[in-house]
């Protein structure tokens, strides 16, 4: 159905584009007026919920342009913008009429006030810091207005570089202090006054001058590379991201690496990468990449410097996305170090070696949990991945059908599927894989603008696994993980057991190479869309999208208060509702409702469960805390408290269950020729010892035993051979 969708939306553009666009002549023939006419054209005629393009959503381009070009308030002056204010309500007329005189104008300004910034910052860091005097900056960006004066502005930047210079000059007293001599106390935080007098505090304030001075310095090398061309692509994405947060133009450079990427080869550090005004914020881990395999790195941590191997680091705050993750990316086996605000507010630096991501780790693998008189199983599922040159090579739903006969086969009494931080895939292996624990029936809605909803059923009315199923999820367990969990749930098949909710992507993007849509192309590469199509419904009729799937059984975790998801995106799509699909309840459970009564009577008396809930709101607060001192012993005491504070929560890593996990027999064997493959599954079998959730999750599936199981006639079906 996606293939067939996108050939007939191709058609349709490329029917209208033809004639629109192959023989109209601009009296300035410009490529990026072109470009600004043609992606509009796709947007209006093939998004999936399209925007009026009027004076609200002008305004909204007007203040996100700004706000991505100059995030931090750091080179425009309150003159500026008011000069800008005349095109506020114009820009939807000039996208219209493929005129680009806001961009080229803020373009102009923006060049000329870099260039003043260059002069600011070699002033500020020519002067000595006081760091003993009482004075704060705040951090969050959004609160602040834009200068009102090149002074005001100036000050701007020295609070700034002293905020920076700041964490250099306490990472080096720290180093200096540890290299001292034995007996000095290194773990204690020193007053200013207190620095032992071995350490000569001029000398080092004036190298971390020099260090936020080169890195400045190597930031605006990096800017003066870019050309005009970037700067538009980034204006025509603030159009396009309007429509919704997955919709997204690629310049023809940034296409090929996409190719790339979705070829499966990810060379780097193995994180994807949100854009904030503070810095790079880690929102996905990629199984089996550099970054999964040191555990150095969680999501919610956001980078603000990059370094390469033995080199000063460059700040990214301000710079855009791209780019930093240019300067993250590089060849494999080479180390790149990483300054990192941690989601509990603490500042590390972090060497990464790059590597190439080992694909084996996205699929599906599987181990039994031994739990004492009983025996059950834990499939962990990273994403739903597909050959598509060949599906029945290799797919997640048949490779889950292969785990769920293996953990047969060793005695399994229950099945955990653990969904959790897995961002979606192929909806086909979604419906084959929900077909292996129902007899048959439909499994998702899916809606086209304009179009009726198409129902997605699972035809096979043989079952896979018949026996208590309990599914894990968090809130990053999106798009194709979330329609499993919602049709499981809908059919009262599973007992969903994570976060508040999950994700709530529920949208369905296509790639649309431009060069497609247009005859005649005399500008050279295109590049490519990537256009919201279709939308996901449950069976019940509800979208995913925003809301996604509300767990059953719902645990806190270190995410519960940070903002993560859909709903925390800009620009999303609404929830909505369309009539249900025709299916019915499963009934193989007895007592479906008193399972997970007990289970949340567990939760509300645990104790591990109560300190990960106050580690939640403790992050929330650290995140919230935006007025940082600009005081050596204030900001070192504040750092020393957040570390001790941090500390205390490093518990909840000693955890046991006391739960014993082993790998499947045909695994063992493996290990005996792949020592890597053993040491891997050693340590997450040592994972899930200390993961309450798996532990809790195994208490529902001994409530859901297979004795409260109704018998069905027949046995279980095995796995298709052929």
């Amino acid at each position: 159905m996606k293939k067939n969708f996108i050939l007939a939306l191709l058609v349709i553009l490329v029917a209208v584009a033809s004639c629109s666009f192959t023989n109209k002549s601009f009296d300035n023939d410009d490529k990026d007026k072109f470009l600004l006419e043609l992606i509009s054209y796709v947007l209006e005629k093939g998004h999936y919920e399209p925007k009026e393009v009027n004076d609200s959503f002008s305004s909204n381009v007007f203040d996100d342009f700004i706000e991505v070009i100059d995030p931090t308030k750091r080179y425009f002056l309150q003159s500026d913008i008011d000069e800008f204010e005349k095109y506020r309500f114009m820009i939807d007329d000039e996208i219209r009429n493929t005129d680009i005189t806001f961009f080229n104008v803020v373009y102009q300004r923006l060049m000329v006030r870099m260039q003043e910034a260059k002069e600011i910052y070699g002033d500020v860091l020519a002067q000595p810091f006081d760091y003993t005097i009482d004075e704060t900056i705040e951090i969050d960006y959004d609160k602040q207005e834009f200068a009102t004066s090149k002074k005001e502005l100036k000050e701007r930047w020295r609070k700034q570089l002293k905020y920076n210079t700041l964490n250099v000059f306490d990472n080096k007293i720290e180093n200096q202090i540890a290299d001292s001599e034995a007996d000095l106390e290194v773990d204690a935080a020193y007053a200013f006054n207190e620095i032992p007098g071995s350490i000569d505090k001029v000398t080092t304030e004036e190298e971390a001058r020099e260090v936020t001075k080169n890195t400045l310095d190597e930031f605006f090398d990096f800017v003066d590379d870019l050309e005009r061309k970037d700067w538009f692509v980034q204006y025509l994405n603030t159009i396009v991201e309007e429509f919704d947060p997955h919709t997204f133009y690629f310049a023809p450079e940034e296409k090929e690496k996409f190719d790339i990427g979705m070829s499966g080869k990810f060379e780097g550090i193995g994180a994807r990468l949100q854009k904030k005004p503070e810095g790079a914020k880690i929102v996905e881990i990629i199984s089996g990449g550099p970054v999964w395999r040191d555990q150095s790195l969680e999501v919610g941590d956001q980078i603000l410097k990059v370094g390469q191997e033995g080199e000063e680091p460059i700040n990214i705050v301000g710079m855009r996305l791209e780019d930093a993750i240019k300067l993250i990316k590089g060849p494999e086996g080479t180390v790149v170090d990483l300054t990192v605000r941690k989601v509990d507010g603490t500042i590390e630096t972090v060497s990464i070696t790059r590597d190439v991501v080992e694909l084996e780790e996205s699929y599906a693998k599987s181990a039994t949990i031994d739990a004492g008189e009983n025996k059950y199983g834990l499939i962990n599922l990273p994403k739903f991945y597909i050959d598509f040159e060949d599906y029945a090579e290799r797919n997640a739903a048949t490779d889950v059908a292969k785990e769920l006969e293996r953990l047969k086969e060793a005695g399994a009494e229950g099945i955990i599927l653990d969904l959790r931080d897995n961002g979606g895939g192929s909806l086909k292996t979604v419906v084959d894989m929900a077909g292996l624990f129902i007899k048959d029936g439909p499994i998702v809605q899916v809606r086209s603008s304009g179009q009726r909803k198409e129902v997605h059923e699972d035809k096979d009315e043989r079952i896979q696994w018949d026996g208590p199923l309990v599914i894990l999820v968090n809130e990053l367990s999106a798009s194709a993980s979330e329609i499993l969990a919602a049709a499981m749930q809908d059919y009262k098949r599973a007992v969903i057991i994570g976060s508040k909710q999950t994700f709530g992507k529920g949208t369905v993007q296509n790639i649309f190479p431009l060069d497609d849509i247009v005859r005649g192309n005399e500008h050279g590469d295109l590049g490519a869309i990537k256009l919201t199509t279709q939308k996901f419904y449950r069976i019940n009729g509800g979208s995913t999208q925003l809301e996604g799937v509300k767990s059953d059984i719902v645990v806190p975790d270190r995410y519960s208060y940070i903002d993560l998801g859909e709903r925390d995106q800009q620009n999303p799509l609404g929830w909505d509702k369309i009539t249900a699909a025709d299916y019915k309840v499963w009934d193989g459970y007895i007592d479906f409702e008193d399972a997970v009564k007990k289970s949340k009577e567990r939760m509300a008396k645990n104790e591990q469960i109560k300190l990960i809930e106050e580690n939640a709101k403790w992050l929330k607060e650290q995140q919230d805390e935006n007025v940082i001192s600009l005081n050596y012993d204030k900001y070192v005491s504040k750092e020393e408290e957040a570390k001790k504070r941090s500390e205390k929560f490093k518990s909840l890593r000693d955890y046991d269950s006391k739960l014993s996990f082993s790998s499947l027999n045909y695994e063992k064997e493996l290990f005996t020729q792949d020592s890597v493959l053993r040491e891997k599954r050693d340590r997450w079998h040592k994972d899930l010892a200390r993961d309450i959730y798996v532990e809790e999750a195994v208490n529902v599936l001994k409530d859901l035993h297979k004795n409260n199981i109704k018998k069905k006639d027949g046995e279980l079906a095995s796995v298709n051979k052929g």
